[in-house]
């Protein structure tokens, strides 16, 4: 399988879960700006969407949108318990939260990216994300992760965005359960491993 990323972006999410999962992924890195794939090609080619993640079956199908390709493979490996059993209640809970992840935190943090946005709405969007993280805060409370003891691919997307914080001046000090989740997620060796992969640590 290709994981099409871009270094830090939301495609550090399913590059994340892949290698906790112990899938070998080939990673083709796109320039988000120019549409150019690192190797060679045109991305829009491969994705008329534009946007990583983008994951490339062996068969040649073609899935995007994060929340679907970190499920899709979580499934491949079960034995990962990165994921509850399809149909399972926990699943849907599971679905819940990364919805909650992709909705109220990542696309939040979009304008912020924008240097044309402007100062009423990048004060109103960091507020925004604030209260929203509120609720992580109070889910993370007691617990190492957001399901409890095991790691899940909701950890892995909410650590992928909750990075972007510092990128955009988002602070996040009044969540002491959040910043020790941060730095219990960087430590782990897959983390790690994705993260140098991509360029962002050594």
């Amino acid at each position: 399988m290709k994981l099409f990323y871009a270094s830090g972006a939301c495609s550090l999410s399913p590059h994340i879960v892949a290698r906790e999962a112990g899938i070998a992924l080939e990673l083709q890195k796109v320039d988000l700006k120019s549409k150019a794939m690192q190797k060679e090609g045109d991305f829009l080619a491969v994705n008329p969407k534009g946007y990583v993640p983008a994951l490339q079956l062996d068969n040649g199908e073609l899935l995007t949108e994060g929340g679907v390709i970190v499920q899709y493979l979580a499934d491949q490996k079960p034995e990962s318990g990165l994921a509850p059993a399809p149909g399972s209640f926990e699943r849907y809970r599971l679905q819940e939260m990364l919805g909650y992840i992709n909705s109220e935190l990542h696309k939040s943090y979009s304008p912020l990216f924008n240097p044309a946005t402007p100062a009423e709405t990048r004060a109103e969007r960091t507020a925004y994300l604030q209260r929203r993280y509120g609720l992580i805060e109070q889910r993370l409370q007691g617990r190492p992760y957001l399901f409890g003891e095991r790691f899940s691919v909701a950890d892995a997307y909410l650590f992928t965005v909750t990075n972007w914080a510092r990128m955009v001046k988002v602070d996040l000090g009044q969540f002491p359960n959040l910043i020790a989740f941060q730095e219990r997620t960087a430590a782990r060796p897959a983390v790690q491993a994705a993260m140098r992969a991509e360029g962002l640590i050594k």
